[in-house]
């Protein structure tokens, strides 16, 4: 299995860790998602995921499906 690793701006996020929680489980439940961490101070999301089961669409789908705003995914 080839991965590629994302990061994903989360716009309103804030510093506390309930929202992060909020959008690190949600990321995690989309299939072909292999490893998230979500940084509440930097408002950001770094995931590695399977490619060839998902699009980087649907990790930003999975961020908006929790009330959060999500930037494009930046390839890193």
């Amino acid at each position: 299995m080839k991965t590629r690793r994302v990061t994903v701006f989360i716009y309103e996020l804030g510093c506390g860790g309930g929202g992060a929680l909020t959008v690190e489980r949600a990321l995690a439940k989309v299939p072909g998602v292999v490893q998230v961490y979500v940084n509440p101070a930097t408002e950001t999301a770094y995931v590695e995921y399977d490619p060839a089961v998902v699009g980087a669409n649907r990790l930003v789908a999975a961020v908006e499906r929790v009330g959060f705003r999500a930037g494009e995914p930046i390839a890193r």
